[in-house]
């Protein structure tokens, strides 16, 4: 009992790591964000027509898939933190080139390399925190990552807003701050324990849980816990191994339906929804970043409810939430419902989906998939999370005006309620409760076959 109570009290260094990792998150929803009102200015410039504005907008999705998949093999051999330092360089580079571009190629050429910063963040700093986070804190500590998220993005629509007369340089040319803290940060810190344990550099390993633990036992005991595991190196083919596996349909799972819910559909378009059901162009936007304050908060406490309630149960109270928010959305553009109270009804709609989706998916994706993993394939497997949720992004974005053109408003919200009631159903199914228990007794459980009955 008494070791539980040391190893309760988390030094300020753990905190300290994780909110400079976390930085990534912050430039990944930046810079993912910022496109949104720079593009006003980007098609006059450039006199870009739809096709364009398309090509330039999904660049940095199209980046994204490929960083993601390449962290994978160097983080394995360099380390979780020195790819982390290589993303912010490579973010320092991509926003030094966006904000220089004379002419639209090179600007592609920036986004997508922004993208390839965005996807090695996406992949590799969760991993970084939940490998250096005391269990039970490692959810809240792994969700501060999609917190700085979906900060970034309120923060790109907070200098969208300001900026919104002045040149869309200085919007893309922010972000750099955040990159050199980023790698200022990182180089200041340690290396993960398990990457070092893997690694076979026992010695390390053992210095860096000393510090994060404070007590010697307590390191000891969760490095020989490490070391029992016996992990090395595993190519991608042990994802699909058959003890693997529940862990590769969970984490999978909960990334696609992270994205294909359409809380990017719907957060893309709100301003123009807001627009069509009488709000002004100005007041539009703004409530595009009421929104965003919306999604902060309930991060916020996705981020508190994943140790206080668990990760399987923050999703099964809060999804059903989405479900019933996005069927009041699709009747009030069923009946054209754009006057008086009505009005506030479709904005009040938009904002609760994007509370209850957000506060339960999108807080659980980058967790779920960077704790369910042996560490053999962990980062291989996060590879694999990160990559399923860009490819689902782009599909959802590129497919969303054409939904709504066949199905129309009412019928395409209405299809996202369906599919959020399906990642309700999923979750009951397939995901386990990981709350409280160390990365090694999670791996345990799925060598002893018990992973899917943690509930």
């Amino acid at each position: 009992m008494a070791q539980d109570t040391k190893a309760a009290s988390t030094p300020p260094i753990v905190g300290l790591m994780a909110a400079v990792a976390a930085t990534g998150g912050l430039l990944f929803g930046y810079d993912t964000g910022i496109i949104s009102a720079a593009l006003l200015q980007i098609t006059s410039d450039f006199t870009l027509d739809t096709l364009g504005q398309q090509v330039v907008t999904s660049a940095i999705v199209a980046g994204a898939l490929g960083g993601c998949l390449v962290a994978a093999p160097l983080s394995d051999r360099l380390g979780r933190r020195y790819m982390i330092m290589l993303a912010a360089l490579v973010f320092i580079f991509g926003t030094l080139v966006a904000s220089f571009s004379p002419g639209v190629s090179l600007l592609v050429f920036a986004r997508f390399i922004l993208g390839l910063a965005v996807g090695m963040c996406s992949q590799i700093v969760p991993v970084y925190i939940a490998e250096i986070a005391p269990r039970e804190k490692r959810g809240q500590m792994v969700v501060l990552f999609q917190m700085a998220v979906v900060a970034g993005i309120l923060a790109s629509f907070i200098v969208g807003y300001l900026l919104q007369d002045r040149s869309w340089r200085l919007m893309f040319g922010l972000g750099v701050v955040p990159a050199v803290i980023l790698f200022v940060g990182m180089s200041l810190l340690p290396r993960s324990p398990r990457w070092l344990a893997m690694k076979g550099n026992l010695e390390g390993a053992f210095e860096v849980l000393q510090r994060l633990r404070h007590d010697p036992a307590v390191a000891r005991s969760e490095l020989d816990s490490i070391i029992a595991m016996h992990d090395e190196q595993a190519p991608w083919s042990a994802l699909f191994q058959p003890w693997v596996r529940p862990a590769l349909v969970a984490s999978v799972g909960v990334a696609l339906f992270c994205q294909i819910t359409g809380v990017n559909a719907v957060l893309y378009y709100a301003p123009t929804i807001f627009a069509g059901v009488g709000f002004g162009k100005s007041s539009a936007l703004l409530t595009s970043i009421a929104i965003g304050v919306a999604m902060l908060a309930s991060t916020t406490f996705g981020s508190w409810a994943v140790d206080a309630w668990g990760r399987r149960t923050l999703l099964l109270r809060l999804i059903p939430g989405a479900v019933v928010s996005l069927l009041v959305l699709g009747a009030m553009f069923a009946i054209g419902a754009t006057q008086g109270i009505n009005t506030w009804i479709t904005a009040a709609a938009v904002v609760s989906y994007a509370i209850f989706n957000v506060g339960s998916l999108s807080v659980a994706v980058w967790l779920v998939g960077a704790e369910v993993y042996p560490l053999s394939c962990r980062s291989k497997g996060m590879s694999l999370v990160a990559a399923t949720h860009w490819v689902a992004d782009l599909v959802v974005s590129l497919t969303t005006l054409s939904l709504v053109q066949a199905l129309g408003a009412a019928g395409t919200f209405w299809m996202f309620a369906v599919l959020n009631l399906a990642a309700f159903l999923f979750v009951l199914r397939y995901v386990p409760e990981t709350r409280g228990r160390s990365l090694e007794e999670i791996e345990v459980s799925l060598k002893n076959g018990t992973f899917s009955k943690m509930k």
